[in-house]
């Protein structure tokens, strides 16, 4: 299989930005006082990894230009935009889904076992944050991401190839929840409003899914099925 450095960085997991959040705070201690530092610590993760996945996105659409030249053009002549919503990565699934089809593959055969993928993505978050600093400061957030997958049709999100989250939890926390909360930190809007959840807020059952942890495992349930997807991608470049 061709592997390049794009290749490289595209199957490295986005779990290994996690890992080193959970190694450099576990020195800190687990004392109270050292609750303050969880917010700091896990805003800063979740900056780096939803970085870390925009900059894979790109990624992924720079690698299909280089084989495809329709659709390079119609790449270099649509900017990309910053590969952070849900519309975005929803788009450039169905790109990869296009190009296997494209290669040879019939839809019926793309088969990722989104299932497995999502039971893993869930595993692995869990392993991660278990007994760690950052579950102990905040045991609360951590007891709700494993209460999740009780919501999560798996069989119904395992099925369905056309979309990259097929099952509405899951979109409804993406947009909702992860992606407004990328949006206030990496553009700092905490800073001039209020930063507190009023009590209305905090009573609603959504609210939740506002919770570092779901939305690292979001992060890593699509980090696998674009893995998975590109691997079959190159598999059918390297064949043709």
């Amino acid at each position: 299989m061709r592997t390049n450095t794009h290749s490289d960085f595209i199957f490295s997991p986005i779990t290994e930005v996690l890992k080193d959040a959970v190694t450099a705070s576990s020195g800190i201690g687990k004392g109270i006082e050292t609750f303050p530092l969880y917010d700091y610590v896990m805003q800063s993760t979740f900056l780096k990894a939803t970085g870390f996945q925009e900059q894979k996105m790109k990624c992924i659409c720079w690698e299909i230009a280089t084989f495809d030249y329709e659709y390079r053009y119609e790449f270099t002549k649509t900017p990309l935009g910053e590969c952070s919503s849900y519309s975005e990565k929803q788009k450039i699934y169905r790109e990869l889904i296009n190009q296997l089809k494209k290669n040879g593959l019939v839809f019926s055969d793309i088969n990722i076992d989104k299932e497995a993928i999502l039971r893993s993505a869930f595993s692995e978050i869990s392993g991660i944050f278990s007994k760690s600093n950052l579950s102990i400061w905040a045991q609360r957030e951590f007891v709700n991401f494993e209460k999740l997958l009780v919501g999560i049709n798996a069989n119904h999100f395992a099925n369905d190839k056309g979309s990259l989250f097929s099952n509405p939890l899951l979109q409804e926390i993406y947009q909702n929840h992860l992606y407004r909360h990328r949006n206030r930190t990496a553009h700092n809007t905490s800073s001039y409003q209020q930063n507190l959840p009023t009590l209305a807020t905090l009573i609603k059952e959504e609210y939740k899914f506002e919770n570092y942890f779901v939305y690292f495992f979001l992060l890593s349930l699509i980090d696998k099925i674009f893995i998975a997807l590109y691997n079959k991608y190159l598999e059918l470049i390297d064949v043709n």
